[in-house]
């Protein structure tokens, strides 16, 4: 999947567009809206970016995690070379002093995430400052053409890149999600 972000002042516009590509076969789950404004956007009804996600948490952890992967390893070797796994004690402390580390280290990964913006969103800091809104669609490559025919009704629409999207299945799931929510 591909990302396509754009920019724009106009919520109603970006709600328009929102209907006009739900009408065309692109599902709620893959349109977000990132502001500042979160009253605004869900005064529109529009599909806004969770705070969590805003934050840089996932991208952090995982730094974290090969940090913590990597000390892990460093210390099981160090434990092998100076000879303590041939004590009674064996393998079983080193093992779970190295699942303590890589937990560890996740976690403080993660921590320092909390505090910063998500990776993906932090060449928009300027623009979400002067009250600009970032619009993107997470397309699988036969919705592009969709996409591109919604967009160029949109004049004042301002493509500004694209990037990873969400992995398929996590789109999959959220819909599946929803749909059952639907049902309760």
């Amino acid at each position: 999947m591909q990302r396509h972000y754009y920019i724009s002042d106009n919520l109603d516009e970006l709600e328009t567009v929102e209907h006009e590509l739900e009408a065309s076969g692109i599902s709620v789950e893959q349109i977000h809206v990132l502001s500042e404004n979160d009253a605004a956007i869900e005064q529109h009804h529009l599909p806004e970016v969770v705070s969590f996600m805003k934050q840089d948490v996932v991208h952090s952890g995982e730094i974290g995690a090969v940090v913590g992967v990597v000390l892990a390893a460093l210390m099981l070797g160090v434990a092998y070379m100076m000879g303590w796994t041939e004590t009674a004690a064996g393998w079983i402390p080193f093992a779970f002093l190295a699942v303590v580390i890589l937990g560890f280290c996740t976690w403080e990964g993660g921590f320092f995430g909390i505090q910063e913006p998500n990776a993906h969103f932090r060449r928009f800091k300027r623009l979400l400052k002067h009250g600009k809104h970032i619009f993107f669609v997470d397309v699988e490559p036969e919705q592009e053409d969709i996409l591109n025919k919604v967009v160029k009704q949109h004049p004042r629409l301002k493509l500004a890149g694209t990037g990873d999207a969400a992995p398929h299945f996590v789109v999959a799931w959220l819909q599946k999600w929803h749909q059952f929510k639907r049902t309760i």
